[in-house]
């Protein structure tokens, strides 16, 4: 899974185009046939397999095409030669889409897991493990974020403008309360985070404070403060130093 929150957002707005591309009936019954078919298929057998005209079929597939959901190239099917122009012939590209509102990062847990499970130590048990990989994603992913952007020192209300995109790409859906306090509207791993909460929380708790700590934030923290359908944790000033 990349790690890149710029990529997967690109990723996301593709998924949303793609879905509007198909929400069109003869298109996405075209675009079912083409995947069916398991092989490169002509304008004339896709506008056959829905009864439109070849013409009509042609503007649909280009669709379909410039959203990234199918190839076409010219050739001749069945590999026979023949005189004079090869066909445009049209086959699936390997585009998964998948679109959630709220935004959901299931694939970004499911790294994490994996990564615990390889890198388990002897000392740890899985759920420590988790933690631990959860920690290390975000620290290396803040590290990544302050040698691109070179902030400089931040105290919590910079920190928490630093950190307001990436938790935004990320799905947490960030509302400033006050300058110094950042709540989650928005948990990318729910519903899953309801079924484990100790171990979903725990890592998404570690996930985001190590990412405060690879941006060298001083006097910010993550903060578990789990709320009805929000995210469990939430960023503001460290106890001792707002107290």
């Amino acid at each position: 899974m990349s790690s890149d929150p710029t990529a997967q957002a690109d990723a996301a707005d593709s998924a949303i185009d793609s879905v509007s591309v198909l929400s069109e009936d003869s298109r996405r019954r075209m675009f079912a046939f083409i995947r069916r078919a398991r092989r490169a298929v002509t304008r004339d057998e896709a506008a056959a397999s829905v009864g439109i005209s070849r013409k009509l079929a042609a503007f649909h597939l280009d669709k379909l095409v410039d959203a990234g959901l199918l190839r076409a190239r010219y050739e001749t099917p069945g590999g026979i030669r023949k005189v004079g122009r090869q066909p445009k012939v049209y086959e699936p590209t390997d585009a998964q889409i998948t679109v959630s509102i709220p935004d959901r990062r299931h694939e970004l847990l499911a790294d994490l897991l994996l990564d615990a499970v390889l890198t388990e130590g002897t000392d740890e048990n899985a759920a420590q493990a988790a933690v631990r990989t959860a920690e290390q994603r975000g620290r290396e992913l803040g590290e990544a974020a302050r040698k691109e952007t070179r902030p400089g020192r931040l105290g919590p209300e910079r920190g928490l403008t630093a950190c307001e995109q990436l938790l935004d790409r990320y799905g947490y859906e960030p509302v400033r309360e006050t300058s110094t306090q950042l709540r989650l509207r928005n948990c990318p791993f729910h519903p899953l985070a309801a079924k484990a909460p100790d171990l979903v929380c725990g890592m998404n708790h570690a996930f985001l404070s190590g990412y405060l700590g690879g941006l060298e934030i001083q006097g910010l923290q993550a903060v578990l403060a789990p709320e009805p359908g929000e995210c469990c944790v939430r960023l503001g000033p460290n106890a001792v130093d707002h107290a």
